[in-house]
């Protein structure tokens, strides 16, 4: 049994780096390259399947910290998807050179043995401690050199407690679809097949489970009673204070997990809107929307002649902004590698053109609620700053009331606007902000669509 035991272990190190190689190779984000070569090969499957996926999201999460150290070696070695995994096996695994050469064997289906400088590499980094002092923030916390700067203004003395727990790989976090189910409901449906969920920390709606569970197999997820959501999403939604009877519109829907909370928070009874400027993510938004028993009306938000029929008639509108992404590096890893400088001016000039856009929606006394899974700024405050002075009809309820009135309990933050953080709430990074419209816009209409 060893000897299959090795020869498993060095097919699975040969699919990471294969894997690895091709992620690098693509300009897709590395969820979408993943699903792509694990279509190309079905014979991955069981537990190898979950090995590789773990040691290829292992990589991507210290892929600056490997790149340092092998780097930091000299030996004019480029940190190639292939270095990557020999460093990860010496630094994170202790895997002595014999150790290695047992399962980097060049037999079919493995990876060659270690070259000249490779062999150099794994005999250098023997020893050695990965998150040695010696190593910089930024490295040991995977955060862009251009971008460590804005983080560190932004959390102060809890830049390294924020960046490590942002370092970290998330929970898996599941939602009960209140159209089917509670979240007791869901628990025991998650129960009977084996699955033991904890009640989320923040969110009513959220369940917690171990790492490691094929959700493609999960029949609570086939029958909608249970979403993959992380809770700050949850949250994020639920804040939105959507009701029976009201006029909802999700300007930026995605993939329809918040419109499905706010679904839930609405129980069939008045208008819900989801609107994205890809018709392709709101097709498949429809199929997850139909899985759930959700009532969604779906509309791209290039049909400017439609949402202006819409104007001033809106309840609740929701913007969950494209932005940069830092929230959701735990999910997401390989994001903050693909992330630009030239990317901040680009999006926030995009988020404040769709809250101005959606602005026009809400209603006298309704509220545009601003979320984005950004960290910045730029981004999130400052963002909310500009639009209030673009936009004085509008201004800022505090969220701890809403905190309370929606989630029966203290908010964990202070000020009017919230951010949530991997490190503070054990949830994605997310802003939230909710604003009023105090008064009708000139020109807000009624015409029927």
């Amino acid at each position: 049994m060893p000897n299959e035991r090795l020869a498993i272990r060095a097919r699975e190190i040969a699919h990471a780096i294969a894997l690895g190689t091709a992620i690098d190779a693509d300009a897709r984000a590395a969820d979408a390259v993943t699903a792509g070569y694990l279509r190309a090969h079905p014979d991955l499957a069981g537990p190898s399947r979950g090995a590789v996926l773990e040691l290829t999201s292992a990589i991507l999460r210290r892929r600056a910290l490997l790149d340092w150290w092998i780097e930091g070696t000299r030996l004019g070695l480029p940190p190639t998807p292939r270095a990557r995994v020999l460093a990860h096996l010496v630094l994170f695994e202790s895997r002595t050179p014999g150790a290695i050469a047992r399962v980097f064997t060049g037999r079919p289906d493995t990876a060659a043995p270690p070259g000249g400088r490779e062999q150099a590499l794994i005999e250098a980094l023997q020893g050695k401690q990965p998150l040695d002092l010696a190593v910089p923030p930024a490295v040991r916390y995977g955060v862009p050199d251009w971008l460590e700067p804005r983080l560190r203004a932004a959390f102060g003395d809890r830049f390294g407690i924020e960046m490590a727990a942002l370092a970290e790989d998330a929970p898996l976090d599941l939602r009960a679809n209140r159209l089917k189910t509670d979240r007791d409901g869901a628990r025991k449906a998650l129960a009977r097949e084996g699955l033991k969920a904890l009640p989320a920390p923040l969110s009513p709606l959220g369940l917690r489970l171990d790492h490691g569970i094929d959700l493609g197999k999960c029949q609570a997820l086939m029958e909608g009673l249970v979403e993959p959501q992380d809770e700050g999403s949850q949250i994020a939604a639920l804040l939105v204070e959507a009701r029976p009877g009201m006029y909802v519109v999700d300007y930026c829907a995605g993939a329809g997990g918040k419109t499905l909370v706010l679904a839930g928070a609405m129980q069939g009874r008045g208008r819900l809107i989801a609107g994205d400027v890809s018709a392709k993510r709101l097709e498949r938004a429809r199929q997850r929307f139909r899985r759930a028993g959700a009532n969604v009306e779906t509309r791209e938000t290039t049909d400017r002649k439609w949402f202006k029929r819409q104007r001033g008639r809106a309840d609740r509108v929701l913007v969950d902004a494209p932005c940069t992404g830092i929230g959701a590096w735990r999910r997401v890893p390989d994001a903050r590698w693909r992330l630009k400088p030239e990317d901040v001016p680009e999006l926030v000039a995009k988020q404040a053109k769709i809250l101005d856009q959606a602005a026009a929606l809400v209603a006298a006394g309704g509220r545009l609620v601003y979320v984005t899974c950004s960290l910045l700024a730029e981004e999130n405050e400052d963002q909310v700053a500009a639009f209030l002075a673009r936009h004085p009809d509008f201004r800022v309820l505090p969220i701890g009331e809403i905190w309370a009135a929606t989630l029966k309990a203290p908010c964990p933050a202070e000020g009017d606007m919230l951010t949530l953080t991997p490190a503070r709430h054990g949830t994605g990074g997310f802003f939230i902000a909710v604003l009023e419209r105090v008064r009708a816009a000139e020109g807000d209409a009624a015409d029927e669509d």
